[in-house]
């Protein structure tokens, strides 16, 4: 079957616009935001865990230990392990506070200081952790709802510029299988929210757990630096995946049309409000044109690729009045 990237120009791009990185400058840079070593619960140095990323062909990760006493409060220093091809971002995994059904916080934050202050257990919010990691420059995202079983509540008190929603987080499939939490990105979309969303591993290197290099995201930058690459992360220009690459999203909002080509694909999916959604099922589907029309009313949309060994890539949500 004839490739659609084999083409320079594809039917249905003619009048569109885009919200989305694939015509912005720079290329996709994939990187891992999640995950832990030996200077917090995971198994292996971080030294060791930056190794396996890299060798793996990532183009970046963030090791986000545990912030907490019992692990003397860690902004793991990776800056020694970066290369000419692989780069890190300081980051960790914050707590404080309880959520509505009583489990400590997670708060993933990307970006910070190696200087972040130590929270007060006792005395600090989680909304109020998140926004002092806000603050301090990071980018800030809900760990694992599903995982954690947050509530819509939970999530609506974040502050207003958490940046996303943890929607695929790979160690919880060995743990307790609830690795998909998009059902609380489309409640807050449906709330007017506006979250961007991101795949993890959370990988601690476990023998018991299968966990490493499971999830990830593709991030639209001009160079591959830590500055470079939290700007576009801040701003939404990445895609989420388990697998298959997206090579382009466009809308035309005249024609009620959304393109897309992607790895091969064996469904491809836009789903807006409720129920409502469009699609197309192939044996290998390489682009797709999916009627908008089908979402009636929906003010955003997201678009799911789901391949044929069950991979899955998605984008983040996209709102037409954006556009």
């Amino acid at each position: 079957m004839e490739r659609a990237d084999d083409h320079h120009h594809t039917k249905g791009t003619e009048h569109c616009m885009n919200q989305l990185p694939f015509d912005k400058p720079g290329r996709f840079f994939r990187g891992n935001m999640h995950t832990h070593s030996t200077e917090s619960d995971g198994v292996l140095s971080a030294e060791r865990v930056c190794q396996i990323y890299r060798e793996a062909g990532y183009d970046f990760l963030a090791i986000t230990d545990h912030f907490l006493p019992t692990y003397d409060y860690p902004i793991t220093d990776t800056r020694p392990y970066r290369t000419d091809d692989f780069t890190t971002l300081l980051g960790a995994e914050l707590h404080s506070g309880t959520t509505e059904f009583g489990s400590l916080w997670h708060i993933l934050a990307v970006g910070l200081p190696l200087d972040f202050p130590r929270t007060n257990l006792e005395i600090e919010s989680g909304p109020d952790l998140a926004q002092r990691a806000l603050d301090a420059g990071a980018y800030v995202a809900v760990a694992h709802p599903n995982w954690y079983a947050l509530t819509e509540a939970d999530v609506l008190s974040m502050p207003e510029g958490v940046h996303a929603i943890e929607i695929f987080n790979g160690t919880s499939t060995d743990h307790n299988d609830r690795v998909d939490s998009w059902y609380m990105s489309d409640l807050m979309s449906h709330r007017g929210r506006r979250f961007t969303c991101c795949a993890t591993d959370d990988a601690h290197f476990r023998p018991e757990r299968n966990d490493a290099l499971l999830g990830w995201v593709m991030v639209k930058a001009e160079e591959n630096s830590p500055e470079a690459l939290l700007g576009a992360l801040k701003a939404g220009d990445y895609y989420s995946s388990t697998g298959p690459q997206i090579h382009d999203v466009q809308i035309d909002l005249h024609a009620k049309k959304l393109y897309i080509r992607c790895d091969a694909a064996a469904y491809i999916y836009v789903t807006g409000t409720l129920y409502r959604a469009d699609k197309k099922g192939g044996a290998a589907l390489y682009e797709a044109e999916l009627d908008l029309s089908k979402l009636q009313d929906s003010p955003f949309c997201r678009v799911t690729i789901r391949a044929p060994d069950g991979g899955r890539a998605w984008t983040n949500p996209i709102w037409f009045d954006a556009l």
